[in-house]
């Protein structure tokens, strides 16, 4: 039921319509009666009239009103031709069709639409003159370099509803590749609800072109200068064959490396090649696969990024109780590296604490003494008397999980880890030891080592120059002849290396194992023979397997270090839409880890905006601080950290945010987004070969509607704050009157 007084519209149900009538008439009775009776007869009747309007207000609002205006049209009736300009509109995967000058040749999705949308496409629309035609680009290229390259199919849609208030229809040609905006529905509901019917004409394949494309590249942002860096990337292809080709990563210097690739048909390539880095400051490198045969895509075939070189002196501190050949060639290894400067601490069970070069005459006392180091290697040392204590030893698991250090657990014969268990230590080793076998297990005869999967593909076993020639160089070998008892690796944790010929219940015993810990990260090491990799060979793998391990674990400590702040932040390599997590750790003038205070982080964006971030002090933990940030653009973000009021120079480092390919040459079109659309629009999908019955289609359908606003007075804020307003007057007289 509805009625209308000139433009106030009324939508009462029957109940309320009978309700309120009711209640009108009985509360102007009331006001009536009371008027009569009151000895105050002018300020009676005032206030009893304002209660009568008051409840003719909240009737005729129970009532639904709407202020309702009409706009009719003024012009012919309008056809709204929309194409979609945006960058996937250059894939070569459109054939013209039979009624073109060249029939079934292949050409781009933008050239097949200009084909078809011409000008005679545009008259036949016209009908005569009948229909005023109008026609936009949608989702072309901005030229703001900061800006997200991709396709918005709703917004242009919506504008043109808002904008136009007499279409007749609205003809799409589009391959139906949306990435930005509210989905496509949403226009077309928005159609539906003006009675615009929509004509989606799609362009382009459905199925993949022919094509090796490099989708991502998850390169570090620094290396040590001297020292090879992993480069993983992922490589796509599309092709319906097994591809062999060369990979060639190569600077701005003209240096290159080679690596031969067998890419699988169909599915995404997951690879990695090495960079030896051989100086300092940023370089720009380009990974570029060739053209295969086939291939209909040629601009993705290369990718550009920025790696830097660094010179490094990464502090690591040795515990051990018996000077074994183990620690005797791990200390040798580390003090002759030029990168590492190193501590030694030896809980000698008969002679005391070891002395000596590179050694320390006890545990350090404070955090701000230990938080120095990068790396802390415990072999066979415990939590007992005449060793570590079990503060020492939640220092230690402090210090990995809240700044970003690494751990690396050496058991030895002795078994003094097991006493490990039951300090925070214990939580971080990434194995399940048998209890049944604290010292471990003593085979006859040398025992090989197996890499895993993982191990294969991680920087730490890489002992040779190239990932090919690793797997020999590791069957070379020497074998060991003792090694910890564990169980099975823990969850979550990475598996690099295991026994190859023990088993337990669960599996191969776990030898090398990996894992994270809060911030930093852990390393088992379940055998003491590493240094026998020295046979024939000198220091050759040694040295170098120790070295991978120091710097893996320093690496994101060192991100970016000042005098009184460190930032390390995940991840490395964001594009616009991540989200960065940045972890500081911060100290006081005296080294100490700062307990109170803020920590300030300036981004500079490359627009040259500045956003300003308050690192957030982390309870539970000693010294850290933490924020996220969301990079809204490609390019170079510039950032400062510093402690809040604090005059040393900040802490500065940049973040590369590659440009976001949202946009992307070669993939298939997407013509059930347009079919979606046409049907929810109440229109239709329409092929090339009935375009000529489109202009026929569209001249059948009813003039469009004459365009209702309507303004919903029972809802709106005014009409709210009126009510209480009046209710507030009312309340009040009532006062000044004396009744109550």
């Amino acid at each position: 039921m509805s009625f209308s007084i000139h433009h106030l519209h009324f939508s009462p149900t029957p109940v309320t319509l009978a309700v309120g009538l009711v209640v009108l008439v009985a509360v102007t009775a009331l006001a009536i009666l009371s008027w009569r009776r009151s000895p105050h007869p002018v300020r009676t009747g005032l206030l009893e009239g304002l209660r009568v309007f008051i409840t003719l207000l909240a009737v005729l609002l129970l009532w639904k009103p709407e202020w309702l205006t009409i706009l009719n049209p003024e012009t012919k009736p309008r056809v709204a031709v929309l194409t979609d300009v945006s960058a996937s509109m250059g894939t070569l995967d459109a054939e013209l069709p039979s009624a073109s000058t060249q029939p079934g040749k292949i050409v781009s999705r933008r050239e097949w639409t200009s084909t078809l949308a011409d000008k005679s496409l545009l008259e036949t629309l016209a009908a005569n003159g009948a229909n005023e035609v109008v026609t936009r680009e949608i989702a072309a290229p901005t030229e703001d370099a900061a800006a997200l390259e991709g396709t918005d199919l709703t917004t242009p849609i919506v504008d043109l509803v808002d904008a136009e208030t007499n279409l007749r229809a609205v003809v799409l040609f589009s391959d139906g590749d949306f990435n930005l905006g509210q989905p496509p529905v949403v226009a077309a509901q928005k159609l539906l609800q003006r009675g615009i019917p929509l004509f989606a004409v799609p362009v382009g394949s459905k199925n993949r072109l022919p094509d090796l494309d490099i989708i991502r590249v998850t390169a570090p942002t620094y290396g040590i200068v001297g020292e090879n860096v992993q480069i993983p990337f992922t490589i796509r292809s599309s092709l319906d064959r097994e591809v062999r080709t060369t990979l060639r990563l190569r600077d701005d210097k003209g240096r290159e490396r080679t690596k031969p690739l067998v890419l699988a048909p169909g599915v995404e390539n997951h690879e990695s090649i090495l960079w030896n880095i051989i100086e300092e400051g940023s370089s720009t490198l380009e990974l570029i696969l060739p053209v295969a045969d086939g291939e209909r895509v040629e601009t993705n075939n290369s990718v550009k990024f920025n790696l830097s070189g660094r010179q490094e002196s990464i502090k690591v501190l040795v515990i051990d109780s018996l000077p074994r050949w183990e620690y005797r060639y791990l200390r040798n290894a580390l003090s002759r590296d030029p990168g590492v400067e190193l501590s030694c601490l030896l809980f000698h069970p008969s002679l005391g604490i070891g002395q000596g070069h590179d050694y320390i005459d006890a545990f350090p006392e404070k955090p701000e003494d230990l938080a120095k180091y990068d790396v802390i290697m415990i072999g066979d040392v415990g939590a007992q008397s005449g060793q570590l204590t079990t503060e020492q030893c939640d220092m230690i698991a402090g210090l990995v999980e809240n700044q970003a250090s690494g751990v690396v657990f050496l058991p030895g014969p002795q078994g003094n880890q097991k006493t490990l268990l039951e300090t925070k230590l214990g939580e971080l080793i990434p194995v399940v030891p048998d209890p049944a076998q604290p010292t471990g297990i003593i085979d006859t005869v040398a025992s090989p080592l197996e890499l895993t999967g993982e191990g294969r593909g991680s920087l730490l076993t890489l002992l040779a120059d190239t990932e090919e020639q690793n797997p020999d160089v590791w069957r070379s070998l020497p074998g060991f002849f003792w090694h910890a008892a564990a169980l099975r690796a823990k969850g979550g944790t990475e598996v690099l290396a295991v026994h190859g010929n023990r088993r337990t219940s669960f599996g191969p015993t776990p030898i090398i194992v990996t894992a994270a810990a809060g911030t930093g990260k852990v390393l088992y090491m379940g055998i003491d023979s590493a240094w026998r990799w020295r046979r024939g060979v000198e220091d050759k793998y040694h040295y170098r397997f120790w070295g991978q391990v120091a710097r893996w674990m320093s690496y994101q400590r060192n991100m970016a270090a000042g005098q009184r702040v460190r930032l390390f932040y995940a991840p490395e390599r964001p594009v616009p839409g991540d989200t960065v997590t940045f972890n500081a750790n911060a100290f006081d003038p005296n080294g100490a880890p700062l307990e109170s205070g803020e920590v300030w982080l300036d981004a500079t964006q490359p627009d040259g905006n500045i956003q300003r971030l308050v690192l957030k002090k982390n309870d539970t933990a000693w010294g850290s601080f933490s924020a996220r940030l969301k990079i809204t653009q490609p390019g170079e973000w510039k950032l400062a950290a510093r402690i809040a009021g604090d005059e040393a120079p900040p802490v500065e480092t940049t973040i590369l945010a590659q440009g976001a390919k949202l946009e992307q040459i070669g993939q298939p079109a997407r013509p059930e987004v347009l079919e979606e659309m046409a049907r929810i629009a109440q229109g239709r999908l329409i092929s090339p070969a009935q375009l000529a019955d489109l202009a026929r289609e569209i001249s059948a359908l009813p003039e469009p509607r004459p365009i209702q606003n309507r303004l919903a007075l029972w809802s709106h804020w005014i009409t709210i704050s009126l009510m209480i307003l009046l209710l507030a007057l009312f309340w009040a007289g009532r006062k000044l009157n004396g009744t109550f």
